[in-house]
């Protein structure tokens, strides 16, 4: 699905292009970014110097973060004692998981690992803290295809195969159908 397609559906949403940057409260951006360096493979870009503040910025992924250092007291970051993988984190997609459990592991960084099976197709998940305790997702979530609700989404609208949409070609719709046959998906 293209940025056109979801233009044309939504006409009154906003002309949103993609996931720009997650900023974190640190409090050391110094640790900080050494850790988004060396274990997620971030790199520092320069950041406005007309701030007047603290921080830092780094990308990689074609996604930034920001880094920023935390006044005295109450702004300071709170470390979680467990890694919960149902609060907030942030999630990366990897091409090999043991490779993250090595490095991880060699790193002397804790992990809560998961396997997850869905309609046949089974995806790995690690969880961890940053030196803040934001909590950090390693996949390989794109083993799983991302298939719409039909009645939660209206960016598809299931086309007859003599007549496909503008949107979408009937090879489009068929392989949709396929996955969704495969999976055993109902909408």
């Amino acid at each position: 699905m293209g940025i056109q397609e979801i233009q044309e559906v939504h006409g009154s949403s906003l002309p949103l292009l993609s996931l720009n940057h997650v900023s974190f409260v640190c409090s050391s951006v110094r640790d900080s970014a050494k850790f988004y360096e060396e274990v997620l493979g971030f790199i520092l870009v320069k950041r406005p110097s007309s701030f007047k503040f603290e921080g830092a910025w780094l990308f990689n992924y074609g996604i930034g973060i920001h880094l920023l250092q935390c006044g005295s007291g109450a702004n300071a970051p709170t470390k979680p004692s467990t890694i919960n993988p149902k609060d907030n984190h942030i999630s990366f997609e990897c091409t090999d998981m043991n490779q993250v459990k090595r490095k991880l592991e060699k790193m002397g960084i804790k992990y809560v690992s998961a396997i997850v099976t869905e309609g046949g197709v089974k995806f790995d998940q690690l969880f961890f803290h940053d030196p803040d305790g934001y909590m950090i997702e390693i996949c390989d979530c794109h083993k799983l295809p991302v298939i719409p609700l039909m009645n939660a989404c209206p960016l598809i609208k299931k086309p007859s195969l003599a007549a496909p949409t503008k949107m979408r070609s009937t090879t489009d719709w068929m392989m949709d159908s396929l996955i969704t046959d495969i999976l055993d998906i109902t909408f």
